[in-house]
């Protein structure tokens, strides 16, 4: 018999070996009997204004069992998170390139691929604003005529009176710096399954990151009644942020609703996906940062504008999270923070990991090394000097509650001979090289925020072999939570893996729990779940009591398949005590909802939802970089991330995704950059979209700090899915001006911008 699972171990992941195997079924791997292709005919312009849309010919091809548009969606033909602003089909005007206009089932792929390219598309092209800059200016055309401007949203933080305060500062520095869009390329592009079932539900199988909120959105999408609509979310491969809202959903419903019943499949191709999958958002920031002599950081105004591209999606959710990280980790008493959500007749961003808060890591990390170069100080002491500590307010003006641990990552990195040694390892530079050493402070805040409830609903069930089931609610992307739980439930009742099964989300047996993003994921859930485990190891402990005639329960213990109790010898099995239990008996329900900021400060205006946010992950990074001065290639030679996310529940696990984020956030530093020009995708495919592989990143090296257990959260942890993406792109730009004297206020950070800014 194995070991009972333990938390705080590098226990292996139960999903390990299904999908080492290839036995994990993905919604990729589902090829339903005799289902239909679906695909969508995309516009391929910026704007325009549809005349006609001639299916005749297209229809007429062997093979194609009907085709759709516009007229034929019922319902509000419109979807989005929060704002219902972007058409399933598009029938009067489209607004950037992948904008779908008519979908097609067919039998076959060779069929369907025939009918897309045989519908006659007439389309009166309208003038486009493909920039912020053009989308700003007075008199532009507007992508939504109902958003004056081209603004979806407008917001502003003020703490103190920064304006007040920068006369009397000692060094004042100001950047201006940009971000590029970054595509998601995960391995698994969007796709799903779908069919109308006999008694007129809807079933449907998804690489989704939020199965409950699909049915809201299908619901409102085609006028359909939720209640009816199933969504099964088997394990994905990979999201990142991309596949949190619809993306095949209402396509995949709408072809299901016309289908006769027979199943429907759609899958994006790499080159749709580029075209119409979400991205990150471009991001263009003004920083003035000011401090005193002693390198008190006094003040900082920053302004942010977000490009959200085509529809809102999460664009002003976007912009009001960078916003509130604007300020960095620091203690800023006054702070302007100003941000613009702005359309234009771009890709659609959305959500991203990191969720607008690399953005704005980049700026203000750039503006504190700029501060130190002026202050001729210690960049790595000037952070720790302005570092966050608990009680303190940050330059949202929010009072730090809740763990804080960003000062004790940066000490780590003080004393880390990679930050000692520094000054030898850049001497040591062969010829025709340059060294440089760079550090990045940085923060990410897990949840919703204010204003929404970040709420889960855990279930635990007792099956009637004696074993445990989890009814995972938040879909597992790659992340890892479904070990996360499958540790959580074998610790708390204390059985050995063969014992505890997870089951992937399906809205049919499991309960509301959110969406699978924010760092949230194994934090809320997680709680629920710790609760529904105490109670039913209670449960099961008392209804042992009874069945063993018992006076009370002392001496009773919970073991793996079995309740044992101690002082007499005897026992009964887990199996026998299911038996002997009625079926309701043995579930147990939990919810939980995470904590908000009791006194939310009276610093932002202009914010719709989502302000502010009590629990943080902190992160201190350290890159050594080596520069090639004959052609500017940039090596990136040694990695340090030092991570505050509470207790480590599984330390292998926590490596994996520092080092996947801090991977992530190379390729967004180095190389990563969708071209769209004038409006058209000109990246489609990974021979024009360079990821990193593997002789692009070095060893990471990540070190836990685990000084801040978070008190709120299950066994003392917080999420730290996210923080490691920030750090990269702004500890590169401050390791190339180290080693060259440049500075870098764009990225990604290619040679050829390396090499055209050496003097």
């Amino acid at each position: 018999m194995e070991e009972p699972i333990r938390l705080h171990r590098s226990v292996p992941r139960n999903d390990a070996r299904p999908k080492a195997c290839g036995r994990e079924v993905y919604a990729a791997d589902r090829y339903p009997r005799q289902a239909l292709l679906a695909g969508a005919l995309r516009c391929g312009i910026p704007a325009g204004r549809i005349r006609a849309i001639d299916i005749r010919q297209a229809s007429a091809i062997p093979g194609v069992f009907r085709i759709l548009t516009a007229a034929d969606v019922p319902g509000s033909n419109r979807q989005g998170i929060v704002h219902k602003d972007m058409p399933v089909l598009c029938g009067d005007v489209v607004r950037y390139c992948g904008d779908p206009v008519a979908l097609v089932l067919a039998e076959s792929s060779e069929a369907l691929e025939q009918a897309l390219s045989r519908i006659h598309l007439d389309i009166e092209p309208l003038p486009a604003v493909c920039s912020l800059e053009q989308a700003l200016a007075e008199g532009a055309p507007l992508v939504h005529d109902d958003r004056p401007g081209n603004l979806l949203a407008h917001a502003l933080i003020q703490k103190g009176d920064a304006a007040a305060a920068f006369p009397s500062c000692d060094i004042i520095v100001e950047g201006v710096f940009s971000t590029p869009v970054q595509d998601h390329a995960f391995l698994e592009t969007e796709c799903g399954i779908a069919r109308v079932e006999e008694d007129g539900g809807l079933l449907m199988e998804v690489s989704t990151q939020s199965p409950f909120r699909d049915r809201f959105e299908i619901a409102h999408a085609l006028g359909l009644d939720f209640q009816k609509i199933r969504i099964v979310s088997p394990a994905l491969g990979g999201g990142f942020g991309g596949k949190d809202g619809a993306t095949v959903q209402c396509l995949l419903a709408l072809a299901a609703l016309h289908a006769d019943g027979r199943w429907v499949r759609m899958h994006w191709s790499r080159e749709e996906h580029f075209v119409a999958g979400y991205k990150r958002h471009a991001c263009r920031m003004h920083y003035r940062l000011a401090a005193k002599a002693d390198g008190t950081l006094v003040a900082l105004d920053a302004r942010l504008w977000y490009d959200t591209g085509a529809y809102a999606h999460l664009g002003a959710e976007v912009m009001e999270l960078g916003m509130e990280h604007a300020s960095g980790p620091y203690r800023i008493p006054n702070t302007r923070i100003e941000g613009w959500c702005v359309h234009t007749h771009q890709p659609v961003a959305g959500a991203m990991r990191a969720f607008g808060v690399c953005q704005a890591a980049f700026g203000i990390e750039s503006a504190m090394d700029m501060l130190a170069e002026r202050l001729k100080m210690d960049p790595l002491t000037l952070r720790i000097h302005n570092a966050l500590c608990k009680g303190d307010e940050n330059g949202a003006g929010v009072r730090l509650e809740t763990s804080t641990g960003i000062r004790s990552c940066l000490e780590r990195i003080q004393d880390h001979p990679l930050w000692r040694q520094r000054n030898e390892w850049k001497t040591a530079a062969p010829r025709f090289h340059r060294r440089g050493v760079g550090i990045a402070a940085v923060w990410n805040a897990a949840g919703y925020g204010g204003g929404v409830r970040d709420a889960a609903i855990a279930k635990i069930e007792l099956l009637p072999d004696g074993t445990f089931l989890v009814h995972n609610a938040v879909s597992d992307m790659g992340q890892g939570n479904s070990c996360a739980f499958f540790q959580i439930a074998g610790h708390i009742l204390n059985q050995d893996p063969a014992r505890i099964q997870v089951r992937h989300p399906d809205t049919r047996s499991a309960y509301p729990s959110g969406s699978s993003s924010a760092g949230r994921t194994t934090y809320t859930y997680g709680r629920a779940l710790v609760e529904a485990c105490e109670r039913m190891k209670a449960r099961l402990i008392n209804r042992a009591g009874l069945f063993l005639f018992l006076q009370n329960d002392d001496g009773l213990e919970l073991e793996p398949g079995r309740v044992f109790h101690k002082p007499s010898g005897r026992d009964i099995s887990l199996q026998a005590l299911a038996g002997m239990m009625q079926p309701e008996e043995r579930v147990i329900l939990s919810e939980t909802v995470a904590p908000t900021c009791n006194n939310v400060p009276a610093t932002a205006t202009g914010f719709f939802i989502g302000f502010p946010h009590v629990i943080f992950a902190y992160g201190a990074h350290l890159v050594r970089i080596d520069i090639d001065e004959t052609t500017g290639e940039l090596t990136v030679v040694d990695y340090l991330a030092v991570t505050d996310g509470g207790r480590v529940l599984n330390p292998a696990m926590f490596t994996q995704q520092v080092q996947g984020g801090v991977a992530q956030g190379l390729g967004y530093a180095l190389m990563e950059d969708v071209v769209v020009r004038d409006g058209r995708m000109l990246t489609q495919d990974f021979t024009t979209y360079l990821i990193p592989g593997s002789l692009d990143v070095p060893d990471i090296v990540s070190i836990a700090v685990e000084d801040h257990p978070e008190e709120t959260g299950p066994f003392g942890m917080k999420g730290i899915g996210e923080v490691a993406m920030n750090g990269p792109l702004p500890a590169v730009a401050n390791a190339v001006f180290d080693a060259c004297g440049i500075r870098i206020q764009q990225g990604p950070i290619t040679a050829e911008r390396i090499w055209n800014a050496m003097p």
